[in-house]
């Protein structure tokens, strides 16, 4: 049966899983492990979406949330055809970034591509600079695909029903595309539960978030009401039964 990391104690060496209200869990990768994603999506999306990996303009990528860096890794080289070989002429880029500053200087120690990864420490709920000058450097207006995946959660209970739209605006106006995996509304019961089982407080907005239910529904409405997207695919769901869905910026 399907579950989600707030159902099973992701934290079970730390005998603390509350120690991680931001979803920034030390052994993420352990209990969750880049195959749950990339075997649903197709090694050849980048070229579906029109772009290749050695091109004259870049290609950029954004990972939201990315915790110590092994999905970001994984990702890369799942899209970019022997990434090792073609790192030093590949123009496919790919930056990850993480409000944990621990976590995002363990991505960057074990980076095995660092011409064309990078990490940064980033709270993209306060601000957006560093990302726009990361675009400006590439003399790019958008990333080409951002991935926000099972973030949307952590933002929504730490900042409110505002945070999430918010969140989802704000990747909306840097992204061409958007691939989404929200966490369901059963983890968020798990997620505040499991705080109130540590005896510590809970989640400042969880008991008056009016987005509830279909989370992945509440945000494919707001990405085609106010942010000019569009629904273009769904990979499926994951084995802890979250829809991966790709939108794209609308068409004029």
């Amino acid at each position: 049966m399907a579950t989600c990391p707030s159902d099973k104690d992701p934290n079970e060496d730390l005998k603390d899983p509350g120690a991680a209200p931001y979803g920034n869990f030390i052994n993420y990768y352990s209990f969750n492990p880049p195959e749950n994603r990339l075997k649903l999506i197709p090694e050849t999306l980048l070229r579906d979406l029109g772009h290749g990996d050695v091109e004259e303009e870049p290609t950029l990528i954004l990972d939201v949330g990315c915790n110590s860096g092994e999905l970001s890794v994984a990702v890369y080289k799942h899209l970019v055809q022997d990434p090792e070989e073609k790192s030093q002429r590949s123009t496919v880029h790919l930056l990850g970034f993480d409000l944990d500053g621990a976590l995002i200087e363990r991505a960057k120690q074990t980076n095995p591509l660092q011409k064309n990864i990078s990490f940064m420490q980033l709270d993209i709920t306060e601000e957006t600079k560093q990302l726009q000058d990361y675009l400006s450097q590439h003399r790019c207006s958008h990333f080409h695909l951002c991935l926000c995946l099972a973030v949307t959660m952590w933002v929504h209970l730490n900042h409110g029903d505002s945070g999430l739209l918010q969140l989802l605006s704000r990747l909306a106006s840097i992204s061409q595309h958007l691939l989404l995996e929200a966490q369901p509304w059963k983890c968020y019961r798990s997620a505040a539960r499991r705080l109130r089982k540590l005896g510590r407080t809970d989640f400042e907005h969880f008991k008056t978030l009016k987005i509830q239910g279909d989370i992945a529904e509440h945000a494919r409405e707001h990405l085609e009401r106010h942010c000019g997207m569009e629904l273009m695919r769904s990979f499926g769901s994951t084995t802890w039964d979250r829809k991966l869905l790709l939108f794209r910026r609308r068409r004029a």
